[in-house]
């Protein structure tokens, strides 16, 4: 009995550790912190080509990040981050140009979770 009591302890507690687990940043990746509602920075950087970004959601709702071209044309948009989680996206070939970051969860855009990426 005593080693069928030890035996579900010790389940429960490997069941306690093996939640999900957010990636680590990767080198050369861009850092985006994603709230209520704004992007953290605003304004992104990058060179044309293939491009990283390391989505971080220290918000309370989850959030995606979304690229448009200066005519209206979604060009990626990243999974949907969970609040307290991280998420690699990758955006492989991106021209030179002025983009919007944007958030397309209901609401989030119009409440200020947008910002621009310039790549050149």
């Amino acid at each position: 009995m005593r080693a069928l009591a030890v035996g579900l302890a010790a389940v429960a507690l490997l069941a306690g550790c093996g939640g999900g687990s957010s990636p680590t940043q990767p080198a050369g990746s861009i850092k985006v912190t994603m709230t209520e509602f704004k992007f953290d920075p605003g304004d992104l950087s990058a060179p044309s080509g293939k491009v990283v970004f390391f989505l971080v959601n220290s918000g309370s709702t989850s959030h995606d990040l979304a690229i448009r071209d200066s005519s209206n044309n979604r060009l990626a948009v990243s999974e949907l981050v969970s609040a307290g989680d991280a998420s690699v996206f990758t955006v492989n070939n991106i021209a030179a140009g002025k983009y919007t970051i944007y958030c397309t969860q209901p609401g989030h855009e119009s409440s200020g979770m947008k910002g621009t990426l310039t790549v050149t």
